[in-house]
């Protein structure tokens, strides 16, 4: 078992102001009144009643009777133990557009990692609420910017508003970009595609839900 390091104060103070309403919770839980788990324990119902308000710091002391009683364990009150933060990525294809979700779908942001290749269809600039921002991995972007033309080299970044009409592009070869954008970008730039099936009947490439047209490229 791999040793994790301590806590650090912010954290130990917001497990401890959960530990009150976590036994109050496992009290009415197991249909016990305060003067039934004083009984059981020996703490006085005042003492109870101030530690599950917050009002008496816990202890050792006072947790391992009430916990016995309960029939918990102290970490059902301590909660150590933190949510997973890996994001499961998502990938999906739009033509020559290929898009690699990292963050939640319920996130306020979206966070892209996007492949473009080449096309010869003529950019399409698009604009919505909010700011883009993106970081050039790979490759040189082409960055339409309202009556700007622009190029980006790897390892330079832009940021701009997103109401003004914009469209990115590859230039000379693949592109890669991390971009950032609002859920009004992903929507007006990445519509809902659902899988289409190859001919032996296994998930193939991304086909619109609307008008089955591709886009023509990464404007966010």
């Amino acid at each position: 078992m791999v040793n994790q390091p301590p806590p650090g104060p912010g954290l130990t103070q917001a497990v401890l102001r959960e530990v009150g309403p976590r036994l109050r919770a496992a009290r009415l839980k197991r249909d016990l009144t305060l003067d039934r788990l004083s009984k059981l324990t020996g703490i006085s119902a005042s003492t109870l009643s101030r530690l599950e308000a917050g009002k008496r710091a816990p202890n050792l002391e006072l947790l391992l009777p009430i916990t016995r009683a309960l029939r918990i364990g102290l970490d059902d009150l301590m909660m150590w133990s933190a949510p997973d933060p890996r994001v499961q990525p998502r990938m999906r294809r739009y033509g020559n557009l290929t898009v690699e979700y990292l963050s939640p779908e319920n996130a306020p942001v979206v966070t892209l990692k996007m492949t473009l290749l080449p096309g010869d269809e003529p950019l399409q600039t698009r604009s919505h609420d909010g700011y883009e921002w993106c970081y050039v991995l790979r490759g040189r972007a082409r960055v339409v910017l309202g009556d700007r033309d622009l190029v980006v080299e790897a390892g330079q970044a832009a940021e701009f508003d997103t109401r003004i009409p914009h469209a990115v592009a590859a230039l000379g070869g693949p592109l890669e970009v991390l971009t950032i954008f609002s859920r009004s970008g992903e929507r007006i730039h990445l519509p809902s595609f659902t899988p289409r099936a190859n001919r032996d009947g296994r998930p193939g490439a991304q086909s619109s839900s609307k008008s089955g047209k591709q886009p023509a490229n990464g404007s966010g």
